[in-house]
């Protein structure tokens, strides 16, 4: 077996472990809708006669993310990028990010993005990875904030003191485990991230672009199903609304699913319904949601994708 092989093989190994539990997770998903089919099809017939003008502010919302999400990846990179490529790359990389478990998708698209323009493998990863650690750090604080406006609508579960020992002791094995010759690896490649990050935030324009991006396009995500819940006249409030999103969508994403495929849909269906909406109204609005965040522009990315490849821009 040469080396390749030999390095090839763990990547196939977790390859088919994540295609088995995506699976698994779309064989439950397509058992729940089969049994609650009745719910999804009065969802569907109420999406049908649902506001329109509600609708077009969530279209218009959803059209708004892309940019966003350019600036925030144009932020995470301290070269100046060509602006249109970025925006394609980034339109291109939604659609194959629902195609690919686990954020795959995106994270493969934009770094053949980034080393086109030039940008060594490394920095590009680093890039791609502050860029999703200040939207995951983002997403934490808004949670946090709408928990403060909104007390009392998570119930996080009680924590028993079994369970915290044994959280401490895989801890401190971590920490065992990276004393030695792993840890001064480990410590390189910190250093060298750490160091992209602070050459990063040396330019106000690129810290303002990349944590301004990350913000708004979290924001506009829960903009687009705050105004489908008003389309179908679903009763709970926005903050309630953008609060119930964010804890589902970091739910879901512990399910690598593309795109959060079904794991997102039945998870937000879910908590819509524990907070107190109609079944038939939560099923309307996540149908809603993910028709103008996935379905309607998946085929229209694809061929952007295709395109980018065949110019060599991918």
């Amino acid at each position: 077996m040469t080396s390749d092989q030999f390095l090839a093989a763990p990547q196939r190994r977790r390859a088919c472990r994540h295609a088995l539990l995506t699976l698994a997770v779309l064989v439950a998903v397509v058992w729940l809708a089969r049994r609650h089919w009745a719910v999804l099809e009065t969802g569907a017939v109420r999406l049908a006669v649902a506001d329109q003008g509600w609708l077009l502010v969530a279209a218009a919302a959803t059209l708004v993310t892309w940019p966003c999400s350019a600036l925030a990846q144009q932020g995470a990179v301290p070269r100046r990028l060509p602006r249109g490529r970025l925006m394609a790359g980034q339109f291109a990389a939604s659609a194959a990010n629902h195609v690919l478990p686990a954020g795959l998708g995106a994270a493969a698209v934009n770094l053949r993005f980034l080393i086109r323009c030039g940008i060594p493998i490394a920095a590009a990863a680093t890039a791609i990875a502050v860029k999703g650690t200040a939207g995951g750090i983002l997403r934490g604080a808004l949670i946090a904030v709408l928990l403060a406006a909104d007390p009392g609508l998570l119930h996080l579960p009680a924590v028993s003191g079994g369970v915290l020992i044994a959280a401490c002791a895989t801890v401190a094995g971590a920490i065992v485990l990276l004393s030695g010759p792993l840890w001064s690896r480990c410590r390189r490649a910190l250093t060298a991230a750490w160091a992209y990050i602070v050459a990063v935030h040396a330019r106000p324009v690129r810290a303002a672009a990349l944590w301004g991006g990350s913000l708004a396009f979290v924001t506009l995500h829960c903009a687009v199903l705050i105004a489908v819940t008003r389309a179908v006249a679903l009763p709970l409030p926005a903050v309630r609304v953008a609060l119930l999103y964010l804890a589902a969508s970091t739910a879901a994403a512990l399910l690598p699913t593309p795109g959060g495929l079904g794991s997102l849909d039945a998870v937000l269906v879910l908590a819509l319904t524990m907070a107190g909406a109609p079944a038939t109204a939560a099923a309307s609005a996540v149908l809603g949601y993910r028709l103008l965040t996935v379905w309607v522009p998946l085929i229209p990315g694809l061929i952007v994708l295709a395109v980018l490849v065949r110019r060599g821009a991918l």
